[in-house]
Order: structure tokens, then sequence, then C-alpha cells
């Protein structure tokens, strides 16, 4: 049987991760994420006791859960909360409590279906009533998005009171209206894109503490209790068995 490969693929608004990884604890994250097996079905745990089994599912920015792969090969697709297609998602998931299952389309073999994921093409592998028409970004949350999602050497610009003044701002409000367009807090959508970045550091050294120095994490040891905050699961049970990590424009 051929080996399995790993990969990661990071644009400015999605990831796609593609392979196998362990069951997660419990956790949650700031973007919306779908879930497809792409060899079998897979466990989800989310809310008071509920668990689910399906190939596909939906989950929204900030619900915590727990995904068991159940040994299958999967993708993950992260979209940035101000993404179109998020931005598109956010009346669904609010009508229907942050959980959508067995939202993808069969679109036939499985690498057709992964090449939409690479292409990162939603609207082919989901349900076409899930993508709506997305309302407008306000120029003031994508103004300090510009900030928090520079590299390392900028990232004295991304206190509270600096991005709020930035766009002319009570800090309590700039918390407010970030919160109402992204789907996130500030605090945890910062703890996100730091994340973000030492992964996107991956495709520079593989070394883990590379990558946490190119996140602006304190030390290895403070990006792997982030990562798993965020993730559910150690860097490098995911990270170290990757193949290709791989950055798009």
């Amino acid at each position: 049987m051929p080996q399995r490969t790993n990969t990661l693929t990071l644009g400015i608004d999605r990831a796609l991760y593609v392979g196998e990884i362990p069951a997660t604890g419990w956790h949650c994250h700031a973007s919306p994420v779908l879930l497809m097996g792409l060899s079998g079905r897979f466990a989800l745990h989310w809310g008071a006791g509920r668990m689910e089994t399906c190939h596909s599912a939906l989950v929204d920015a900030g619900v915590e859960h727990l995904f068991d792969p159940c040994g299958e090969v999967v993708a993950l697709v992260y979209l940035e909360p101000d993404s179109p297609e998020a931005r598109s998602l956010r009346s669904v998931f609010r009508q229907q409590g942050g959980v959508l299952l067995d939202v993808a389309t069969p679109v036939g073999a499985r690498a057709a279906i992964e090449g939409h994921l690479r292409a990162f093409d939603l609207p082919a592998l989901l349900q076409h009533h899930l993508l709506q028409a997305a309302p407008p970004l306000d120029p003031r949350v994508a103004h300090s998005l510009n900030a928090l999602r520079r590299p390392q050497q900028e990232q004295g610009r991304l206190a509270r009171s600096g991005l709020a003044s930035g766009v002319q701002l009570s800090a309590s409000r700039f918390n407010h209206l970030f919160r109402a367009e992204m789907g996130a807090s500030l605090r945890s959508y910062r703890v996100w894109s730091q994340v973000r970045l030492a992964m996107a550091g991956l495709a520079v050294s593989p070394r883990l503490t590379d990558a946490a120095l190119h996140g602006d994490f304190a030390d290895s040891a403070h990006f792997s209790r982030m990562f798993r905050q965020t993730f559910g699961m150690t860097p490098s049970s995911v990270l170290k068995p990757l193949k290709q990590v791989t950055l798009l424009d």
C-alpha cells in the first residue's frame, strides 16, 4: 500500500490539511472549518454530549468540539472568518446552531474531490444552498486584519488599544465590532493568526522551534500550549509527519 502523504496548504484567507491525524481533544478556534472524510466516516462530538458519525461537517468558529477521524484519511479546510465563503455561511450557522452535518455534495472519484479541495472550490464541494450572498466586511476590521497578519517584526502594533485607535474607535467599541464582524473575539483571533503564522514558517524550516519563533511565540512550549488549545492536538503529532507545506500568494 502506498504511504499516505500529509500536506498543508496555506493561503491568505484559507488553509487545507490533507492526511491522517489522531483524534483531537476538546477545542475551538477562531475559524470555521470544513471536515471531510476522504476514505470513510468520522465521528464528531459537540455540545451537551452530542455525537454523530458522518462523511462531512461544517463547524463554526468558537464552537467547542472533538474530532475523531476513526483512522480515516481526512481533509480539513479552515476558512478565515473574513473570507467570502465564511461570511456567506454565517446566517446558516446561526440558524442551525454552529454545526452542519453531511454538507458535501457527491463529486465522484477521490481525485476529483482532492482537486476541488486544493483549489478551495467550496461551491463544487458544498450543497448549493449553503453558500449565500456574503455581506461586505467593515473596512475598519479589514484594516486591523492587515496588521494582525503581518510577520513578527510588526507584532508590537497588535495591542488592542493600538488597533482600536488605528481605526478611530474606543477599545470596547472595537472589541464589539471585531466580534460582530468576525464571529470571534480579538484575543482568540490573535492566537489563531499567530498559530497560522507559525505553521507558515514550516515552509522555510521544518523545526517546530523555528516555527514558534516565526509565529512570535515566546518559546516552543508557548507555541505547543496555544496549538493544543486551538486544534486539540500537539504540534508534533500533526506537523512533524507533514511531507509538504505550500504557501499560496
